[in-house]
C-alpha cells in the first residue's frame, strides 16, 4: 500500500472526512491516510498519532518522503492525548477493536471540542461504538459494510446532532447490534458477516446445551439466543 493507492477499507475511510477538514489519524500505522487526505485536498491539515515507537517512526518518514511535513504532524502519544481542544474538527480511529475505540473516545472526551465528526473503523464489536455514541450525544449518521480480501469492515460515520434518531424505525437493540443503516441495505458483505456470526452462536449454543451447564451461563444462553432471533428476523425480512 501507498500514499497514492489506499486499500479499498481506508478509501471508504477517506471518502467520510468532510472537504477541507482538520483531521487526527489516531493509530495511524505509517501515515498513508492522513497523506493521501492531504495529497488530495481532502483534508487541510493532519494529525497521525501513534503510540507505538516503530509505527510512530515509519509514519514520520513517509510524511517526509511525501514532502508533507508542513501539513501533517506526526505525534507519539496515546490516544486522544495527541491533540488540543478545539485542534481538528475530524477524528478518524479505524482498524482496531469496537471496544478498544470506544475507550479511546471515553478517555479523551475533553479533548473532542470542536470535533465536527467522527469516523470509525472497528474489526469487531461496532455495537460498543454505537453505544458510546448515544451515550455521549453523537448521532450515527451514515454506515457501509464492505468486504476485503475475505474480511469484513464496517465504517460508522457520527456527527454531533440527534443520538436516537437512527434508532427510531427499527427495535433499538437490533439496530445496535446490526447497525440501524445497514440492516436496511442489507448489502451481501452484511449478509455474509451476520450468517457467519450465527453459525458461531449456534455452534455455541449447541455445545452448552450438550455439555447441559447450570447457573450463570444461563444468561450466556438467553444472549445468544436473542441475538440469534435478532440476525434471523433481519436476513429473513
Amino acid at each position: 500500500m501507498n500514499i497514492e493507492q489506499l486499500s479499498k477499507r481506508l478509501e471508504t475511510v477517506v471518502s467520510y472526512i468532510p472537504t477541507g477538514s482538520k483531521i487526527a489519524d489516531i493509530g495511524s500505522d505509517h501515515a498513508y491516510l492522513p497523506c493521501f487526505a492531504v495529497r488530495k485536498g481532502i483534508a487541510d491539515s493532519a494529525i497521525a498519532g501513534e503510540v507505538v515507537q516503530g509505527p510512530f517512526l515509519s509514519a514520520e518518514k513517509q510524511v517526509k518522503d511525501a514532502s508533507l511535513e508542513d501539513k501533517i504532524e506526526v505525534r507519539l502519544g496515546n490516544g486522544l492525548e495527541v491533540i488540543s481542544p478545539g485542534e481538528v474538527d475530524c477524528i478518524i480511529i479505524a482498524g482496531m477493536g469496537g471496544a478498544l475505540i470506544a475507550s479511546i473516545l471515553e478517555d479523551g472526551k475533553e479533548k473532542l471540542e470542536g470535533v465536527e465528526r467522527l469516523i470509525l473503523q472497528p474489526n469487531v464489536s461496532a455495537k460498543s461504538i454505537r453505544i458510546w455514541l448515544i451515550q455521549n450525544n453523537w448521532e450515527l449518521t451514515n454506515e457501509e459494510i464492505i468486504e476485503e480480501d475475505g474480511k469484513v469492515y464496517e465504517i460508522l460515520t457520527a456527527d454531533r446532532g440527534e443520538p436516537l434518531r437512527p434508532y427510531h424505525e427499527e427495535g433499538h437493540q437490533k439496530g445496535l447490534l446490526l447497525g440501524p443503516f445497514l440492516m436496511q441495505q442489507k448489502n451481501e458483505a452484511f449478509q455474509k458477516k451476520w450468517m457467519q456470526e450465527r453459525a458461531q452462536w449456534k455452534k455455541i449454543l449447541s455445545n452448552m446445551e450438550k455439555a447441559e451447564q447450570t447457573g450463570v451461563l444461563n444468561e450466556r444462553k438467553v444472549e445468544l439466543m436473542n441475538k440469534i432471533q435478532m440476525v434471523e428476523e433481519v436476513l429473513s425480512n
